[in-house]
């Protein structure tokens, strides 16, 4: 599936995220998961979501039971890399150290991230032989 040939609305990728923590749900899973968060919207509307996401081929369903059960078809690591690649692309001509070098600058990290930064580093970069 190309990524860039349907983008994802806002409203889309929420109820995409929301496949992506609760796994396989029902219209009813998904506008229950999505107003534990706050976010409030209409059964029609979550349906009419998962419907349009089928349609673009980011989700699939089970239709043998009454409820129909929609689950992700993409990864979101796919989806994060697609989009990232269109911000790079659109931001920084394609190159994406500038990004990088930005969010380091501008963006706090936690140890953990930090220490996984430097391991890449590490290994992208092992110093002299």
């Amino acid at each position: 599936m190309a990524e860039r040939q349907h983008e994802l609305g806002s409203a889309e990728l929420e109820v995409l995220k929301t496949l992506w923590d609760i796994g396989p749900a029902t219209v009813r899973d998904v506008l229950n998961q999505l107003h534990s968060h706050g976010r409030r919207l209409a059964y029609t509307t979550v349906q009419t979501l998962l419907t349009r996401l089928e349609q673009k081929k980011f989700v699939t369903s089970n239709k043998s039971d009454l409820a129909h059960v929609f689950r992700a078809k993409i990864s979101r690591d796919r989806v994060t890399r697609s989009r990232l690649d269109t911000l790079v692309e659109q931001l920084f001509d394609g190159a994406a150290g500038p990004l990088v070098l930005h969010l380091v600058r501008s963006e706090r990290l936690t140890s953990q991230e930090i220490n996984e930064l430097q391991r890449l580093i590490g290994a992208l970069d092992p110093g002299p032989k």
